[in-house]
């Protein structure tokens, strides 16, 4: 297998010595799709200028977008999380933060090596601090909070516990609750524990529950920073989130009664029970509301909050900044029983921080792609509210929902001649002051919400959960098995019933 890697490895290394000396050009299109094409970039896709993505002083083009086969590092990169775990676990294990990082910096160096292109590594920079800032201190600072449940692990009782995480998800954000619930959620069914009992986690309180408000997940609270108004995701999500929820709901409820009594013992049966909850470590939770505090602190909202400026826009690093030192000082001072009785280590939020290096440095020529095709005047003439749902959805599950989201909701402003770049243009298009662009927002925010539950890199907190379970001795699915067993049988048809509810006819 190591050798399989290294011939791999050798033959991305001649595509990408054979790429230098070959310009990509678009020598078919007509002007006007030039035009289009040259806006295109990995977050703000519909801005462009003389000096910038595209077009030079004379009207020239100056090749920064990429090439279609720099999507090789990528979806190599997706195989290797994929397969990594189930065929050749020790090497993956031992290698994987060299890979990842490894095919990220071919990417990278190719923008702006070759192709001149400085903007989408920036952008890709500041969004990827911004996302493991998040998650990090909210990881660490939820560690630190141990919550134990006397009570019999019913399917009742477990349907409650996931319900609740939903509606908290939407307080502390996905991350957050997922944090803050795995580790009770696990105890509650010990000796009984399965891999369905995580995967419903993850669909509930990971993702789907996280739809109210721009803290529940990350995608929504980029698009409150972009100048979504924050009370504008409760008023248009909440019928989908109930309808999903109460689906989901009856096939757990359904599938715990059948299966969750299989592992059962006499010993357990005459356990008897004081239905009490305690918390030890309640002092973090003080650490938690000042992490979500501090997600309002954006330049971009609040004038007078300290930015760098780069290339006309503006990015946090205050934010960031006090969102780590949090996370020390959650940690630095937690209460020692609360570390212990969570088992708490470093390494689930390690594991993600090396595999997202890996997809954000990857996904910048795929989410450019789509992005230029989207704003090209055939791509255009395609975006409705439905093919922005099934769009946004299912690149949401195979990449970062965050970023998908912002690179759709950029083409649908787009196409209505709109800039993802002017905020009174955003809240426009979220006032449904272009033809149904509102109704075009909530099938984008709704979308990369719900789909980010349907593989483990289509939302951070997917993977933490995960490797929790693991470290807890949960035998979980591998990336394929994840979406055979459980996305493409259960979340899948739910998601094509939201459709039909509340987009298909409309």
């Amino acid at each position: 297998m190591k050798n399989f890697i290294f011939s791999f490895t050798i033959l991305f290394g001649i595509l990408f010595l054979g790429g230098l000396d070959k310009q990509y050009a678009y020598a078919q299109n007509s002007d006007t799709e030039k035009v289009y094409l040259a806006q295109a970039d990995h977050v703000d896709a519909a801005h462009a200028d003389v000096h910038g993505e595209g077009i030079d002083e004379n009207g020239e083009e100056n090749h920064h977008t990429a090439p279609i086969w720099l999507v090789i590092p990528f979806v190599a990169l997706l195989l290797m999380i994929a397969t990594g775990p189930l065929f050749y676990e020790h090497f993956w294990h031992h290698n994987y933060p060299k890979i990842a990082i490894g095919f990220a910096l071919l990417v990278v160096f190719y923008y702006l090596f070759i192709l001149g292109n400085v903007h989408a590594p920036v952008h890709a920079l500041a969004e990827y601090i911004q996302f493991i800032a998040l998650l990090a201190s909210l990881y660490i600072a939820s560690g630190g909070i141990l919550i134990e449940i006397d009570k019999k692990a019913t399917p009742l009782a477990n349907l409650t516990l996931l319900v609740i995480g939903a509606l908290i998800s939407n307080l502390i954000g996905t991350t957050g609750a997922s944090m803050l619930l795995i580790r009770p959620f696990i105890r509650l069914n010990k000796g009984n524990i399965q891999a369905y009992h995580i995967i419903f986690f993850i669909f509930m309180v990971s993702n789907i529950g996280g739809s109210l408000t721009p803290i529940g997940d990350p995608p929504l609270f980029l698009g409150f920073l972009k100048g979504i108004p924050f009370f504008w995701t409760l008023e248009h999500n909440w019928p989908a989130w109930v309808f999903a929820l109460i689906v989901l709901a009856a096939a757990f409820y359904f599938i715990d009664k059948k299966f969750g009594r299989a592992s059962d013992d006499t010993e357990l049966e005459e356990t008897t029970y004081s239905n009490k909850l305690s918390l030890i470590g309640v002092k973090n939770f003080g650490w938690l509301f000042i992490i979500i505090c501090s997600v309002f602190l954006d330049p971009n909202v609040i004038d007078g909050v300290p930015a760098i400026v780069y290339d006309g826009q503006k990015f946090s690093y205050i934010r960031e900044i006090i969102m780590l030192s949090v996370a020390f000082l959650s940690y630095r001072f937690a209460d020692q029983r609360a570390i212990k009785g969570n088992e708490f280590n470093f390494e689930p939020i390690r594991e993600v921080a090396f595999i997202f290096v890996g997809i954000f440095g990857t996904m910048m020529p795929a989410l450019e792609l789509v992005g230029t095709f989207a704003k090209s005047p055939e791509g255009a003439a395609m975006i409705t509210h439905n093919t922005l749902y099934w769009g946004t959805g299912v690149l949401s599950g195979f990449l970062d929902n965050a970023p998908t989201y912002l690179n759709f909701l950029a083409a649908a402003m787009a196409s209505k001649g709109a800039s993802i770049s002017n905020i009174e243009e955003v809240r426009q298009f979220a006032a449904d002051g272009y033809h149904d662009s509102a109704f075009e927002l909530m099938a984008i925010a709704i979308a990369s919400v719900f789909f980010g539950a349907m593989t483990y890199i289509g939302n951070g907190p997917n993977f933490m959960v995960k490797s929790i379970a693991e470290q807890n001795g949960v035998k979980m699915p591998s990336f394929f098995g994840y979406i055979i067993r459980f996305s493409l049988p259960i979340l899948l048809p739910i998601l094509i019933l939201v459709w039909l509810v509340f987009f298909a006819f409309v």
